[in-house]
């Protein structure tokens, strides 16, 4: 069954997953790493060190055994000889110490980068489970870490001997030879087997990076199942949202037949395009669209329009142009001022003719910007 829904998941993980899984503190980690750039930090600082650390290491050894008569019965020896033990330690260490816990702050920004989650300090019983904790050691992931574990000691342990191997000749010299000599040329050979083993660390722990990266990019992949309702729990259920849109369509329709009365003029296409103009020059610095429609809106906004006696001009470059350009209540663009301005004067007009019973004057016929069409060039 889990071998089935590892084959499902054949999906890049999304960004909401990628985060919930920081938030739990799962992130690519690799000890190996970690361990091999403090070991390395460690050793560097030792033997950048040294001769101050030698120093250090003699007064320690002098304080156990270098002491007069009057102080061996003064009786405050002890303490005085811990306290002086301890000064000289702890500048003996402390290069050492702050190096390793530098390293240990920066291994996770190579990989995963910080990460505090307060769900991975949760006690979780199920972790006590011996049959669950015997699976996850029968896992592939078990299996795979015991055989990094198994290849990381024979390949290291082989390392080191050969090393120790090559020098044993020197070693043994060191017997006939002067103390201090001998301790100086055993003490580079320590640090040429740390520093030869950090750096072995350091190969097998870049190959490990590598691993623990594809390998929690590999468990955070997805369904395609889980895409889908990721993307329904984040954007909403698309039926759901279709309707809302469709309501709030409905809604700003039935608004915009309620302002429709209002309008000064309807400039058409005359059969595809209606767009109802008004304008107010003591509030608006421009004439607004009320209403526009297409088609079967189109069609009901002429017959509001006949029904409430507002004027109709038929203007198609204009009708189209004002549709393509103008939102409804924002006022028309700058560029269709003339044109708007020779139908809404051809308007007054026809209504002072109608008050006088005089002769209506000819509609006019704007000329529009063809860019200004948009779409609806033809």
């Amino acid at each position: 069954m889990a071998e089935h829904d590892e084959q499902e998941r054949t999906e890049q993980p999304s960004e909401k997953r990628l985060r919930e899984a920081r938030e739990k503190g799962d992130v690519p980690r690799s000890r190996d790493l970690s361990g091999a750039l403090v070991t390395i930090a460690g050793v560097a600082a030792l033997m950048a060190a040294g001769p101050r650390a030698w120093s250090h290491a003699q007064r320690i050894y002098r304080l156990g055994l270098d002491y007069d008569r009057a102080a061996l019965f003064a009786g405050g020896l002890p303490a005085h000889a811990l306290g002086a033990a301890a000064r000289e330690a702890l500048l003996l260490f402390a290069p050492v110490a702050l190096a390793t816990m530098l390293a240990a702050l920066g291994a996770p920004l190579l990989l995963g980068g910080w990460s505090f989650s307060a769900e991975a300090l949760r006690p979780k019983p199920e972790r006590l489970d011996p049959v669950a904790g015997l699976g996850r050691m029968l896992s592939l992931r078990g299996a795979v870490e015991l055989g990094k574990s198994l290849l990381k000691l024979l390949f290291l342990g082989a390392a080191l001997v050969l090393l120790l191997w090559h020098a044993s000749a020197a070693m043994l010299a060191t017997g006939r030879g002067a103390v201090g000599a001998g301790i100086a040329a055993s003490l580079a050979l320590l640090g040429r087997a740390a520093l030869l083993f950090g750096a072995l660390l350091a190969l097998l722990g870049g190959i490990d990076a590598l691993y623990q990266k594809f390998d929690h990019a590999r468990r955070q992949r997805m369904t395609k199942q889980e895409l889908r309702d990721e993307s329904k729990e984040t954007d909403g259920n698309p039926e759901l949202k279709g309707r809302i849109r469709q309501v709030q369509f409905q809604l700003a329709r039935r608004r915009m037949m309620q302002e429709l009365p209002k309008a000064d003029v309807v400039v058409t296409n005359p059969t595809h395009f209606a767009v109802a103009l008004r304008y107010d020059d003591g509030r608006m610095r421009a004439p607004r669209v009320i209403a526009k429609g297409v088609d079967e809106l189109a069609l009901q906004i002429r017959r509001v329009a006949a029904e409430h006696r507002i004027p109709q001009v038929e203007a198609p470059p204009l009708a189209r142009a004002l549709y393509a350009t103008t939102e409804i209540d924002r006022e028309v663009p700058a560029a269709l001022y003339v044109a708007v301005a020779q139908v809404l004067a051809y308007v007054y007009q026809l209504r002072q003719a109608a008050g006088q019973g005089a002769e209506p004057p000819v509609p006019p016929s704007p000329q529009v910007d063809p860019d200004l069409l948009g779409p609806y060039k033809e």
